[in-house]
């Protein structure tokens, strides 16, 4: 797809997007019946949205390239915005509903474990104690 933007021919390497889709279709499907008017005018309303894309990209590079230097001249560095970005998410996983019934479940689990072990604790000391006293006095 080569479109042309004023007297420029853009040659473009890579295909667009839904372009692979297309080629790869085994049997080709006959175009619908129309006429030759019908056809030109989709011709053209083709080259015209090719046109806008192409546009639309060479847009967007633009804008991608004002953002990276208005970071350059803020300071703001890729490893400034990954620590940002590690922040803000665990922030918000930490204020998540979900986040918070999982934190209280494994909470009130450990106060269990802990009884439980407590109890188990305290039931081995006793029969230790009760070993011990029936090895002192010879029973």
């Amino acid at each position: 797809v080569s479109p042309l933007i004023g007297s420029q021919l853009l040659t473009d390497s890579a295909p667009e997007v839904g372009e692979d889709a297309v080629t790869s279709v085994e049997a080709p499907i006959p175009p619908p019946a129309m006429t030759e008017e019908e056809r030109q005018e989709l011709q053209e309303e083709l080259l015209k949205v090719e046109d806008e894309i192409q546009t639309l990209s060479q847009v967007l590079v633009a804008k991608e390239k004002q953002v990276a230097d208005i970071k350059r001249k803020l300071g703001i560095t890729p490893l400034n915005e990954l620590k940002q970005n590690i922040s803000k998410t665990w922030q918000e996983v930490t204020t998540s509903t979900a986040y918070k019934r999982t934190s209280e479940t494994l909470s009130q689990a450990g106060l269990k474990a802990t009884a439980a072990f407590s109890t188990v604790g305290s039931a081995i000391s006793r029969k230790l104690e009760d070993v011990s006293i029936q090895s002192q006095f010879g029973a």
